[in-house]
């Protein structure tokens, strides 16, 4: 299903992203990693050793317009075609309110919401044209309810997942697909953490929300699915 299309992952240094990337790369897809470090070529070099070739990285800051467009303009020079766009990247930290500081509320606000939004504009014209794409944005069970010490956190999760919505609604008449994964407890390096720690042995693995990836941009074209909810069983959390 996938097979000869091309994707864009953004955050693919590692965790995640990374694994998104070789799960779309075993689909036989192309594909454009975006990081904003070095370590976004060595990805790329780990999925060239695995066999797959058609792998183009690029070093950008999701949430400057200029590199986004340039990176989308990139991909459609070398692949002339772009089917898919996963917006993986973000960060996170947690902290009461009094004790954070501006700086980190706009820094959070600009990886997690701007970087969704840059990333999703800059595909639109492409996708419109051709009238069939899919975006994917990996959000956050805190999309769906409210935590502590996680204020900038949670916002930024609810504000993509208004954005999510309301684009859906726009883009539907062109064969646009828009959705969101929602994980819970993930074995990631997320919030400076490290990946393999005893303690995370039951949450979930990045190869679920990688799979997750996969089966949402499978979906047939008659089929769209909005949202998927991921948790451990170990995790007990508010519904609502």
């Amino acid at each position: 299903m996938l097979k000869g299309q091309t994707a864009i992952v953004t955050g693919a240094s590692r965790g995640i992203g990374k694994e998104i990337a070789v799960k779309l790369a075993q689909q036989g897809m192309k594909l454009t990693l975006i990081g904003s470090s070095e370590e976004i070529h060595q990805s790329a070099e780990d999925l060239n050793k695995m066999g797959f070739t058609d792998v183009l990285p690029i070093q950008a800051d999701i949430s400057d317009e200029a590199q986004v467009m340039a990176a989308v303009e990139k991909t459609l020079q070398t692949y002339k075609r772009l089917d898919l766009l996963v917006n993986n990247a973000g960060m996170g930290f947690f902290k009461q309110v009094d004790e954070t500081t501006l700086e980190e509320w706009k820094k959070v606000f600009e990886v997690n919401v701007q970087g969704v939004f840059l990333g999703s504009r800059a595909v639109l014209p492409h996708m419109k044209e051709r009238k069939s794409g899919t975006i994917i944005t990996i959000s956050s069970d805190v999309a769906r309810y409210t935590i502590p010490n996680g204020s900038a956190y949670t916002a930024t999760k609810y504000a993509v997942q208004g954005f999510s919505g309301s684009l859906a609604q726009e883009v539907r008449e062109y064969g646009i697909r828009v959705g969101t994964i929602n994980p819970g407890m993930v074995d990631t390096f997320f919030a400076e953490s490290k990946q393999g720690l005893e303690e995370k042995k039951d949450w979930l693995k990045v190869e679920d929300i990688a799979n997750a990836v996969v089966y949402m941009a499978s979906a047939p074209k008659h089929m769209m699915i909005d949202e998927i909810v991921l948790h451990p069983f170990v995790q007990n959390y508010p519904i609502s």
